[in-house]
């Protein structure tokens, strides 16, 4: 597995927007998470930007359940905060 200091680094993605799900996810979910689920979620993130941008806001269909329900874990985190 990537360690955690490189896998924050890769979800660094210069968008506000991808950055915030991203990090948000990893800093509260993925150390919780199954070999699967890291795995998944190192594959998302192999994905470009402007396509994860669309996977992640639902305008682009994921190929498998799985990765729709991580895509689901990641976009939970957009919960805006007061």
């Amino acid at each position: 597995m990537i360690p955690l200091a490189k896998l924050r680094w890769q979800c660094r993605r210069g968008t506000k927007e991808l950055d915030y799900l991203l990090l948000r996810y990893v800093d509260s979910a993925y150390a919780l998470a199954d070999a699967e689920e890291k795995a998944l979620f190192i594959d998302l993130l192999s994905q470009e930007d402007d396509q994860l941008i669309a996977t992640l806001l639902g305008d682009l269909e994921v190929a498998t359940a799985e990765m729709k329900v991580l895509v689901g874990k990641v976009r939970a985190f957009a919960v805006v905060e007061d």
